[in-house]
């Protein structure tokens, strides 16, 4: 593809037609020429030399900067002109005001071939790619979304006060950054556009100083399906019809089973049978063989006609397309395929894999896979899977690229209690992946927040439009990893530079709504508070504790996230609060009881602060204390004497009563109260853990996890309008 790179005047020029604003500058062909403008223009200037194919003057030394008179002005020129090479071509100098300013920032625009077009902003000078600062939007911005990236920043602090400067101008800053969307979105030939520096002047205005504009060839333009308004996938081509015979199927047939305890078809007819899967279960086996009470039939062709939806394949890849088609004539909507020797082997694979998929089509039949572990649906009882765990019935729906990843999230359902609606290892995707069950999700009534690992992007825009769709009328959490292919970068540009694929994903989710988060762990824990409390009205947040270590953590993270207030107390909630307390009490947020929690004391204080209209949400720390205490009378030698089994009985019903209090009256204000132990891990069956999960609700393994997990639902309650 030929490209061209714009010279630094003629890419001003260009942008300075949508509002840029530039340091004032003369373009000189001669060395007097040059001294006559840095006269008229007024030292100190800096001069430079222009070309088209010089993109980096700093590498090379073509700049001179702070001079200060005529003579600095004409050693300068000459210097600068005889540096010239002849592979540069027609060369020019540059005489440009002298814009001064402590703090230097980056703005530009690039193309990713996965995603289309994003505007950047990041701190910028010759350190931008050391400092690596940057945020990303989709493209075209308008103003809020300019506000949105540049508070996406991380170092908020360099566009504050800064050394006796003021606050950089965040309206201007923000047309900036609209302007460098225009340029981009009304001339599709514009591959990369690069402003660095961007001056701060010591007012707060923004000025920029040097410019890059890359074309592509005008025959090679190429306009995304998302910016033409199309989308590259069918998503009506299945209907919901199709994905309730791959999750709610009257019959599933397990093609190839076996009698061999460590094959896949015995493995998944096994996990169907132990689950109790409420529909009819049929199995084949070329020798009609009977698998685990089930009596096999010899071939699809010989299972009764209308009883089958969901064909679960278990047969060598060579075998595959005789099924389908077999498949098809009893009228089955929907075939997992777990057979590997596709797209995952080599070319001869993917081959099979793309002839499977277009005969799938013919027959229209939802094939997912092949290469995947499975799927469960609770709500079915269904549990067609070559691999454990089953999950407990709940409402969080999951999709993965790995299989290993759906195994990983059903485990910390089963420890934490909190359940799963459906999940599915998407394979090899050959005709349906993570987009296509995003779709399906955001109808699903069994669905209430969906959870995705996600590793390669085969089309960026259509997941982009599925994130998107999803999040308007459910929560997405996702966990990427892994890189998709970068987008085309200008050679020569800062902005493309400091693209990665990374900062890019972590802008199309943050413009979605989705939630991002960096680990399997962090991504259930938020999942389940989706799952588990109301979203939340604000960010104004109090932590009730009964230790005051454990208050002090959690603050600092809240504070790290940045999402959450941690308010101080209204007066009158203190007021309120000092009536129950010793003297000796925080009076603060955290709250500490610093030891006067007896009795009822604990869920009075809850009481108070879930009603009081200040406040948004709690996080409560503290509970199953006692219960560890009475765990050690009930273990020792002294039990039940000496009355320890009435103080161990006191001791567990507390905690228990603490336990159903907060879930009670999270019901009644709507505010999410979040319960936090440790011993959700280290005594999992503790009578305070074991009373939060039989609220149905996630006891969360430390202060610092409920905050973390508090903050993304926040961000996204916020996204959807929902919180201030």
């Amino acid at each position: 593809m030929k490209q061209l790179m714009l010279s630094e005047v003629k890419s001003k020029q260009f942008l300075s037609k949508y509002g840029l604003v530039f340091a004032t500058e003369i373009e000189a062909f001669l060395v007097s020429d040059a001294v006559e403008a840095a006269n008229r223009i007024g030292y100190p200037v800096a001069i430079k030399i222009c070309a088209d194919a010089i993109s980096h003057k700093t590498e090379r030394g073509l700049v001179k900067l702070n001079i200060r008179d005529s003579t600095e002005a004409k050693e300068a020129a000459s210097m600068l002109l005889n540096e010239v090479k002849p592979e540069d071509g027609k060369a020019s100098l540059l005489v440009a005001q002298m814009e001064s300013g402590r703090r230097e920032l980056i703005a530009g625009v690039i193309q990713d071939e996965q995603f289309g077009n994003f505007v950047m902003l990041g701190l910028g000078g010759v350190f931008a790619e050391v400092l690596s600062d940057t945020a990303f939007a989709p493209a075209p911005l308008d103003a809020n979304s300019a506000l949105d990236l540049i508070n996406r920043i991380k170092n908020q602090a360099f566009l504050d006060e800064f050394r006796g400067e003021r606050a950089v101008d965040r309206e201007q800053l923000a047309k900036f950054l609209v302007s460098l969307s225009l340029a981009q979105s009304e001339n599709q030939d514009v591959k990369s556009i690069d402003v660095n520096p961007i001056i701060v002047r010591s007012n707060g205005s923004v000025v920029a100083v040097d410019a890059l504009v890359e074309m592509h060839d005008s025959k090679t333009i190429n306009v995304s399906s998302t910016q033409a308004g199309l989308s590259s996938k069918n998503t009506a081509r299945h209907s919901i019809e199709h994905y309730e015979a791959l999750f709610a199927p009257r019959g599933v047939v397990v093609v190839g089973a076996s009698t061999h305890p460590g094959k896949f078809g015995f493995v998944s007819l096994h996990n169907m049978l132990t689950n109790g899967y409420l529909g009819k279960i049929f199995a084949t086996h070329l020798e009609r063989a009977r698998v685990l009470d089930v009596d096999c039939c010899d071939s699809v062709d010989s299972l009764p006609d209308g009883c089958v939806d969901l064909a679960f394949i278990c047969t060598p890849a060579s075998t595959n397309a005789d099924i389908l088609r077999a498949c098809a004539k009893k009228g089955i909507k929907a075939a997992y395929v777990t057979s590997a020797g596709y797209a995952d082997s080599d070319a001869q694979g993917r081959q099979a894999q793309v002839e499977l998929t277009k005969l799938a089509e013919e027959l229209k039949i939802l094939l997912v896979g092949p290469n995947g572990q499975g799927l469960i649906s609770t709500p079915q009882n269904l549990c067609a899977q070559i691999v454990g765990p089953y999950p407990p019935k709940g409402t969080i729906s999951l999709v993965s690229q790995s299989g290993n990843f759906v195994s990983s999230f059903m485990n910390y359902a089963r420890q934490t209690g909190v359940g799963v609606a459906r999940a599915v290892s998407a394979g090899n995707a050959a005709m349906v992946g993570v987009p296509e069950f995003f779709e399906y999700f955001s109808r699903d009534r069994e669905t209430n927040v969906a959870l995705a690992y996600i590793e390669g992007v085969a089309d960026g825009q259509f997941l982009a439009e599925s994130m998107r769709n999803l999040c308007k009328v459910k929560p997405l959490v996702v966990v990427k990893g892994g890189t998709t292919t970068s987008g085309a970068r200008a050679a020569s540009s800062h902005t493309g530079a400091l693209a990665s694929n990374d900062k890019i994903f972590d802008s199309v989710c943050f413009s979605t709504g989705a939630t991002r988060v960096d680990d399997v762990e962090r991504a259930f824990d938020v999942a389940a508070t989706f799952a588990t409390q109301p979203l939340p009205k604000g960010n104004k947040t109090i932590v009730l504790t009964t230790i005051g270590g454990w208050g002090v953590v959690t603050s600092d993270t809240m504070h790290a996230e940045g999402e959450l207030d941690l308010i101080k107390l209204p007066h009158d909630l203190e007021s309120e609060i000092s009536k129950l307390l010793p003297q000796r009490w925080s009076k603060n947020n955290p709250i500490d009881c610093a030891g006067g929690e007896t009795r009822e004391t604990v869920i009075e204080i809850m009481r108070l602060v879930a009603n009081n209209d200040a406040v948004d949400a709690i996080i409560f720390l503290g509970i199953g204390i006692q219960s560890n205490q009475a765990r050690m009378m009930r273990e020792g030698q002294f039990f039940p004497n000496h009355e320890l089994e009435r103080i161990v009985n006191y001791h567990e019903r507390q905690d228990t009563m603490y336990a159903k209090a907060a879930a009670e009256l999270s019901v009644e204000t709507m505010k999410p109260i979040l319960v936090a132990t440790e011993l959700a891990i280290a005594d999992p069956k503790n009578p305070g853990v074991v009373a939060v999960q039989e609220t149905g609700r996630l006891c969360y393994a430390s202060g610092q996890r409920a905050a973390r997990a508090l903050s993304d639902v926040y961000r996204y309650a916020k996204w959807r309008g929902i919180a201030r």
